[in-house]
């Protein structure tokens, strides 16, 4: 979807991914995700070629320096809801393992933006026959596994927020790890 499209708000989650630098957004773009984000949608971004400074990771921090001048991409604390939302994760991968946190921006109490450079989806892609698109380097299979569990609380995340910062569902997942 385009960021100018008017089913844009229509969508609850947005997701890009990239290895280079793209152009900038437009003024109306900015302006439509700003608003986007700011009213309750939620942004996935992650580049995949994982070199900080260089290509998508320049233009996407660029672009959020212009939509977001009084926030900056910050590292997220292990207590974010976003590691317990459905896992209680304390590793962070992908296909790579470039940086062991996620970043996001945090706006009030709400993180609309969440951003890596471990390449979740190349941990996730399958060809048409089923089998894995990418070898998980340095730790195999177990870090596909991880990729995949981030990837739900990800997603549990921007669908609930931090609802479930009261932590009354921890001993419940911590049960179901043990099985």
């Amino acid at each position: 979807i385009s960021l100018t499209d008017p089913n844009l708000f229509f969508c609850p989650f947005l997701y890009m991914a990239g290895k280079y630098e793209f152009d900038p957004w437009t003024a109306e773009e900015r302006e439509a995700l700003k608003r986007y984000l700011t009213f309750g949608g939620f942004l996935l971004a992650e580049d995949t070629m994982g070199t900080r400074g260089f290509g998508f990771d320049a233009a996407f921090r660029r672009e959020m320096k212009q939509l977001f001048p009084g926030h900056e991409l910050k590292r997220l604390p292990p207590d974010h809801s976003v590691f317990q939302s459905f896992y209680l994760i304390n590793t962070v991968a992908g296909r790579q393992r470039v940086n062991p946190f996620l970043e996001g921006i945090i706006i009030d109490n709400w993180t609309p933006v969440i951003y890596s450079q471990n390449d979740l989806s190349g941990a996730w892609s399958r060809d048409r026959f089923g089998k894995w698109l990418h070898e998980c380097m340095p730790g195999g299979e177990g870090q596909r596994m991880s990729a995949f569990k981030l990837g739900i609380n990800i997603i549990v995340y921007s669908l609930t927020g931090d609802y479930k910062k009261d932590l009354v569902h921890h001993p419940f997942i911590r049960r179901r790890q043990n099985l």
